[in-house]
């Protein structure tokens, strides 16, 4: 059997593997100190006020909706060209996520195509039904216009925020930031989870850095950071007072072992950085010139690049599951990513959303392809990868 080179791996050292041993040699495993340094040196490589401790990114976009204000029925303009959970968290407050088609270069929600939406839906009318899903257009248009902007930074470049925010502002909109793949990322020289009114991110194993499950909501709002440390425990009152629970809350703390695990790794965010850059640019060098293919675009606008995955895009004449297949066989792993949220079978069922909704978005989840990627992937292992897919598209 062929030894497969894997999509991604976590860049784990004995210091990760030591501090979480320190924890697991302590009585504290839950709610502890660590969690606590976790947070306040995470906010301060950020640059917010405040950070609170999640068990995912996942549960860190459904607590800043709830922060929101987003209640039934509300319209949250978001990208249909990303991980399912951008969408999924607008639906656990049953507001309705009304999707906007993407930027073809940088793969991220189209900014002016936001604007343009927001006007329509406040004018209401045809103007306002036809942004919403098939299945509510033979309604009225919602009285209440768009309650917020949950753009997300795609595949970790930051999505063009100057002109969302703007049409936020105009509108009395919030902007929820979707950093989960973006830690690290420069927007015109301002850091990726202060671009927007709270931000989330994700510390899954194939992100940039781990604490294995987990994730960070930031925000320079004092209030929503004492109602995320609520929500996250329960609905614990914000003292913390033992069994006493003043709001429906959940159980989405982050443990000990995982903050433990974040630490040791915040300690070397840069260096990560720096070899997910080195190994982005190997790969770059070596197919930029290929027929066929196109390596990942990155906007004027993004001062810094925080490499989640590397993704290419194949040429339409290229048949992607033949070289999905062809390079399976000489070991390397690939994937397409993403299948777009709206063509997602409960997406499909719910709202009534059928090919050609998002024709940019669809366009290009046709033809994107990951290759594997990760901290430590070596030079002699992008080079087969690069020789597998020169064969592959021949």
């Amino acid at each position: 059997m062929i030894e497969m080179i894997p999509m991604s791996g976590p860049d784990i050292t004995q210091d990760e593997i030591s501090a979480v041993e320190a924890v697991l040699r302590t009585p504290v495993l839950s709610i502890g100190p660590r969690i606590s340094q976790f947070e306040e040196r995470f906010a301060g490589f950020i640059g917010t006020s405040h950070a609170t401790g999640v068990s995912s990114g996942t549960a860190g976009l459904h607590l800043a909706c709830i922060a929101t204000g987003i209640v039934d029925g509300d319209l949250v303009l978001t990208t249909p060209f990303s991980f399912v959970a951008s969408a999924n968290c607008i639906l656990y407050e049953r507001a309705v996520p009304l999707f906007v088609d993407i930027d073809p270069e940088t793969l991220n929600i189209n900014p002016d195509l936001v604007s343009q939406a927001v006007d329509d839906l406040a004018q209401g009318g045809r103007a306002g039904r036809r942004w919403l899903p098939p299945a509510m257009q033979s309604g009225s248009c919602p009285e209440r216009g768009p309650k917020a902007i949950l753009p997300v930074d795609v595949f970790g470049q930051p999505a063009d925020y100057d002109p969302l925010v703007k049409t936020s502002r105009k509108h009395g909109l919030t902007v929820i930031e979707d950093a989960c793949e973006a830690v690290g990322a420069e927007y015109k020289g301002r850091r990726a989870g202060t671009l927007g009114d709270v931000a989330v991110f994700a510390f899954y194993p194939n992100k940039q850095i781990t604490t294995a499950e987990g994730g960070i909501v930031v925000t320079d709002r004092a209030d929503w950071d004492l109602l995320f440390r609520s929500l996250r425990n329960q609905g614990r009152d914000e003292s913390g007072t033992w069994l006493n629970h003043v709001r429906l809350g959940y159980n989405y703390r982050l443990d000990e072992m995982s903050a433990a695990l974040g630490l040791a790794q915040m300690a070397r965010l840069d260096e990560i950085l720096e070899k997910r850059d080195r190994v982005a640019q190997m790969y770059n060098e070596r197919l930029s010139r290929f027929p066929g293919l196109t390596v990942p675009y990155i906007a004027p606008t993004t001062t810094r690049m925080s490499w989640f995955v590397y993704v290419i895009r194949l040429d339409p004449s290229i048949n992607r599951n033949l070289v999905m297949r062809r390079l399976r066989e000489r070991g390397v792993a690939s994937r397409p990513y993403f299948t777009p949220i709206h063509l997602q079978p409960f997406y499909v069922d719910r709202f009534g959303y059928r090919p050609g909704d998002f024709p940019v978005t669809e366009a290009v989840a046709e033809s994107t392809l990951a290759l594997p990627f990760h901290t430590n992937l070596q030079e002699e292992t992008i080079d087969l990868v690069c020789e597998g897919l020169r064969v592959a598209v021949a």
